[in-house]
């Protein structure tokens, strides 16, 4: 007999951001593995899950790893992959949790490659999710795009003049994965004059929650870098009369 992978987007934040589809599965599958930072005490794919029903005895948390090194990337995702096909043999199905959309900067796409390596029997259904960018763009009034304006989501660059570069070419920006950067970032967005078209989002839906709507007053960076988004607008946004 064979199980069936499930790779499944969550969140973000507890407030019941998660498809229908994904909650059905995740009250039937036989695991569910909770991905959490070897740095963290807590998932942060079962915080964003805490306010919902689901058989929670089923969880396995398992670390996830993204250190940059792609060859200890490609070793830890492919042991993953090698449990979870065992799993399947035996007729037992299998979800994976990840925060936001199932497939955007996602760990999960790491572990769909190694499965169909390890286990190319093994049937595998990803189900989209909700990005953290699409949320904070929601609860900010933001607009992502108005017209044929040029968007583009990426995660913030070492260099920040290659941000500069980013900016001026495209109408809006999405830039995740800010960490540490953020106070170069605010910096960069103070000196073109933008910050006031800016949307800040950090910790969506989770304990410390900051939602910035707009920054023309520039919020102290502090750890705002972690697990947060900044939505940039070159442009203030059109006015209809």
């Amino acid at each position: 007999m064979t199980g069936m992978f499930y790779g499944l987007g969550v969140g973000p934040g507890p407030a019941g951001l998660l498809p229908v589809a994904s909650l059905d599965i995740l009250r039937r599958v036989d695991h569910i593995f909770a991905p959490r930072s070897r740095v963290s005490e807590t998932s942060v794919a079962l915080e964003a899950l805490r306010s919902l029903d689901f058989p929670r005895q089923r969880v396995r948390e398992v670390e996830f790893l993204m250190d940059g090194d792609d060859r200890r990337i490609g070793q830890h995702y492919s042991a993953l992959a090698r449990e979870i096909a065992a799993l399947g043999r035996q007729g037992q199905s299998v979800a994976y949790l990840t925060i936001g959309d199932a497939m955007t900067y996602s760990t999960l796409g790491y572990l769909v490659a190694a499965l169909k390596r390890e286990a190319p029997e093994l049937p595998r259904r990803v189900l989209p999710g909700i990005t953290s960018y699409a949320t904070a763009a929601a609860m900010t009034g933001f607009a992502l795009g108005e017209g044929k304006e040029r968007v583009l989501i990426l995660p913030c660059p070492d260099d920040l003049s290659t941000l500069t570069a980013d900016i001026e070419h495209n109408d809006v920006v999405v830039l995740m994965k800010v960490g540490r950067r953020l106070n170069g970032v605010l910096d960069l967005l103070q000196n073109m004059n933008i910050l006031e078209h800016c949307a800040l989002a950090h910790r969506l839906g989770l304990d410390g929650e900051v939602v910035l709507p707009s920054l023309n007053v520039r919020p102290e960076a502090g750890r705002l870098g972690y697990l947060s988004v900044l939505l940039i607008r070159k442009h203030p946004p059109r006015r209809f009369s």
